[in-house]
C-alpha cells in the first residue's frame, strides 16, 4: 500500500476493507482517509447500501442452457485474453 492513502487507492481496496481481511494497519490508514475526505465517506456508505440492497434481490434461476452459454462465453473470452 502506498505511503498514504489517495481517493483512487481507497476505490480500489474498499472491498478488502468492507469483508475485514485488510491488515489493520492499512485499514487505519482507510479510515483516516475517510476521516478526512467527505467524497470517500459518501463513497463508501452509497457501496454499502448498493450490497444491502443487492442482497434483497430474489435469485433467478437460470435455464441450463443459458449457464452452459455463459460459461462457454466466459471460457472462450478467458482462452483468448
Amino acid at each position: 500500500m502506498p505511503e498514504r492513502m489517495t481517493c483512487p487507492v481507497l476505490v480500489q481496496l474498499v472491498t478488502e476493507y468492507l469483508e475485514g481481511v485488510m491488515p489493520p494497519e492499512d485499514a487505519a490508514q482507510f479510515e483516516e482517509h475517510l476521516g478526512r475526505c467527505p467524497p470517500c465517506e459518501v463513497y463508501l456508505v452509497q457501496f454499502r447500501k448498493t450490497i444491502e440492497i443487492c442482497g434483497r434481490l430474489p435469485e433467478e434461476v437460470l435455464p441450463v442452457e443459458v449457464k452452459e452459454t455463459l460459461l462457454a462465453a466466459f471460457e472462450n473470452w478467458k482462452a483468448n485474453r
